[in-house]
Order: structure tokens, then sequence, then C-alpha cells
């Protein structure tokens, strides 16, 4: 029997069709499914059920790149890296192997170039086999093979995500995980969220767990241009980069199948944009479950989780769920 607990708030939208798409969606995305609806920095809408809520923290996969993304912008606000800086400048076998081309950019639009996993098999490289970022960087380095020039063609992997991740261990002389919890995770009361992983090394593409209502946290702040309960997270800048569409008219060899035909930003997927070719909506949805957006032009953040394991969101039930939030959001 499917139980949900929907609360409204704030505003008292009705949202009463999103429980009626759950039921009828039950096979594939299981009983236990948490909704958060967020807007003008307060949560308007939650929907949890009775074995599952928003602050249970489960594995994101894909969803945590977003957020390994906005790690690296800490840095480039700080003045200690910019995203055109070459991936050489910090770790110099790379110019030694003919990858001295590559840009923090290219890492976090996943255009390095370099040999990857197919996509079909990244929820299998989930459970790293590499002890550290830096030994699975060095094996990118020395072991894989330049398939395209940097810059030139989108192929969706965890390679770049973890070089990027690994230039921020050598920047800052600490482990990734450690920086993600002092420079965004703290600040933005995600106390559900890290990358620690029992079964190998940090992985900042696709090893993140965090919970529907940290995720929030963040989304809401991408959406108040980098501010947080009164704080500033990031800059107004750097928050334009991680909302900004990156790899328009770039060929795609590899992608996420529910992702097909968006283009990518730092780190989340462009999933509408204007006429101009700006996005209005962003999203980072994870093979587990978990599909949080932010949705410009309507004002809004939204996350959906499910806890079944595996899960079978598709890219339509998505949709159908979005679309009966953006009729509420009006």
């Amino acid at each position: 029997m499917l139980l949900f607990f929907p609360v409204l708030m704030a505003q008292q939208r009705d949202f009463s069709g999103i429980e009626g798409i759950l039921k009828l969606q039950q096979k594939s995305i299981g009983k236990d499914v948490v909704i958060l609806v967020a807007k003008d920095g307060k949560n308007v809408y939650t929907l949890q059920s009775p074995e599952f809520n928003a602050r249970i923290g489960v594995p994101v996969e894909h969803a945590g790149t977003w957020l390994t993304a906005a790690v690296v912008m800490t840095f480039v606000d700080a003045g200690k890296l910019s995203l055109d800086d070459k991936v050489s400048k910090y770790i110099p076998q790379f110019s030694k192997y003919f990858k001295g081309y590559i840009t923090l950019r290219h890492c976090l639009t996943h255009l390095t170039g370099i040999e990857a996993e197919a996509a079909g098999v990244l929820r299998l490289a989930q459970k790293n086999r590499f002890e550290s970022l830096q030994e699975e960087v060095e094996h990118y380095v020395t072991k894989r093979e330049i398939v395209t020039n940097a810059g030139d063609a989108f192929h969706f992997s965890q390679v770049g995500p973890n070089i990027a991740a690994r230039v921020v261990e050598v920047v800052s002389k600490k482990t990734f995980d450690r920086v993600a919890v002092e420079r965004l995770f703290r600040p933005l009361s995600m106390r559900a969220t890290n990358f620690y992983s029992e079964s190998g090394g940090v992985n900042a593409a696709l090893g993140a767990k965090s919970s529907a209502q940290d995720y929030l946290n963040f989304l809401t702040m991408l959406l108040n241009k980098g501010m947080f309960n009164g704080k500033r997270v990031l800059s107004e800048a750097s928050v334009a980069e991680l909302l900004k569409v990156q790899t328009a008219g770039k060929p795609v060899r590899s992608t996420l199948r529910i992702c097909e035909g968006m283009p990518y930003g730092l780190g989340a997927w462009v999933q509408e944009t204007d006429e101009a070719g700006n996005a209005t909506v962003l999203s980072a949805p994870g093979l587990s479950g978990a599909w949080p957006w932010v949705d410009l032009k309507r004002g809004y953040a939204a996350i959906v989780v499910s806890a079944k394991e595996p899960s079978d969101m598709r890219r339509d039930i998505y949709e159908m769920l979005k679309q009966e939030v953006d009729e509420r959001m009006r």
C-alpha cells in the first residue's frame, strides 16, 4: 500500500496530482519517495512516506557532480583556481602524456577527450577500485588515451570530475571529501551529505550521498545567487557559471539515456532553455532515483528521491511530476 504524508506550506498550493502520479508509477519508483519544493527560500511542499523521510541520506550518484563543481567554484571565488587553468599547472604529469591542454572547465563539462567508461557501465564505477583520487588520476594520465582533442566532444563519465577533485586536493593539501564538508556542506547545513566511501577512494563524480532536504538547501542557494540563511556561500559570478550552458554545439559521443538531447552546464544538465539559448531549467538526475532541479523561469527548486534500489525512474515520470509542480508554481 502506498502511503504518503503530504505537507502544504506557505501559499497552500494544491499538489494533490503528484500523489496520483506516484500511485500510478509505483512499480517503477517504489513506495518510498520524497518530494520537496522550495520557493523564496522556504519549503512550500513536502511529501514523504512513513519509512523514508527528507532527512535520510542515500546515494545520489550523478547528482553529486553538481556538488563537486560547486566545491571547485569556492576555490575560484578565493582566487586559488580558474576554470580555464590547465590541469598540468597543478598535476605536471598531464604535460608529459600529451594531455597538457585539458583545463578545469573541460573536466567539469566532460570535454577532456580522455578515453572513458561507456555511459551504460557508469553505475558499476561507483564501487571505486582506486584507493585514492591520486591513484585514480595517475591511471587516467598514464593508462588512458586521448580519443578527441580537449574541448571537442562531450563524453559523459567520471573521469573529468574526479580529475577536478584531485586538483582541489593538490591546492588545498586536504582530501576532497574533507574540503567538501568545510566549504560547502557545513555552510549549507547539509549534515547527511558526504563523499565518504568504505569501498575505495573518494569518487567525486558518482560517490556522493545526500538527503532530499540537504540537496534542496544546495538548490536554494543557487536560486538565491549564492546566499543561504543570510550568508554568502558562492559569489553571484560562480553561481552564474554553474547555471550556464557550457557544451552547446558540441558533438556527443556518450551520454545518459535519460538525458539525451540535453546540453550540459557545470555538473548539471540543461533541461530547458529560452529563445536565446540561456538555461532556464537545470537538473542533475542520478540513476539511483534522485532528480534535483532548479527552475529559473518560475523561481523554484525541487527534488524527487526514491529509496528503491535499483530505481526505474524514467525521464517521462520526472517530466510528469515537474509539469504538475510547474502548474502550481505559476
